[in-house]
């Protein structure tokens, strides 16, 4: 079972061999408020799954640099992005559909256009969607930390996945993550200092502060009362 800490963590990704799963779904109960968002926002909102890449200017009707939240959550934090960096276009992956609809209501209140929502599997809407170097960061925080030994190849951050945002970030971009789980965060930095695609900004085998436009949700708030501790790793495409 799964620490209860992390029962709202939606979005995972589960390295088997061969082929690499995106995530294990805990779908949990839908309000009427979230349901109806479906129907009357993802018009607006919604990025359907197609096998085909997007044209992400002609998506947003404007060129501008494209930040990829990946398992978004209730979209606490997303929301709080699209509002305060609208110079920005994001892209946000849930499979979680009471917090895309969540989302949606909260974006339609705020009146954002900046932002577009995929309630599908984040590798395939990555490999298939997403083309070489047309993101300018990825940002994922707290993902399901998977804490028993024998679960630890369903982590998100692997070798692999690491490899493949590689190929979808532009050169100076991003990779922006976030856990308050001390053996993942160990285990995050080892993958990606390993990479020679990425390179840490706070130097090898360090972790950054946290940065201004990443907020405290009211989740991480949670854990901090309880005394967890949170790491971040900010690491540069090169």
């Amino acid at each position: 079972m799964t620490d209860p800490r992390h029962a709202d963590r939606q979005s995972e990704i589960s390295i088997e061999p061969r082929r690499v799963r995106s995530f294990v779904l805990r779908q949990g109960r839908i309000t009427p408020a979230q349901f109806q968002a479906f129907e009357a926002h993802w018009s607006r909102f919604g990025l359907d799954y197609t096998d085909q890449r997007l044209d992400l200017d002609s998506l947003f009707a404007r060129p501008a640099p494209v930040v990829l939240e990946i398992g978004f959550g209730n979209g606490e934090q997303l929301l709080h992005a699209t509002v305060n960096e609208p110079e920005r276009n994001f892209i946000g992956i849930e499979v979680h559909r009471p917090g895309v609809g969540r989302l949606m209501n909260g974006l339609a209140e705020a009146n954002v256009d900046n932002i577009r929502l995929s309630n599908h599997d984040a590798v395939e809407v990555i490999e298939r969607q997403l083309g070489p170097e047309s993101l300018d960061e990825v940002r994922i925080y707290f993902p399901d930390p998977w804490p028993k030994k024998r679960h630890h190849k369903r982590r998100l951050i692997q070798a692999d996945f690491v490899a493949l945002l590689g190929t979808r970030v532009r050169p100076g971009g991003l990779l922006h993550l976030a856990t308050d789980w001390a053996e993942y965060a160990e285990h995050m930095l080892e993958v990606v200092d390993s990479s020679s695609q990425w390179r840490n900004r706070a130097g090898l085998g360090a972790y950054s502060e946290t940065p201004a436009w990443r907020i405290n949700t009211h989740f991480e708030k949670r854990g901090l009362r309880l005394g967890h501790g949170v790491w971040d790793l900010l690491h540069v495409r090169v």
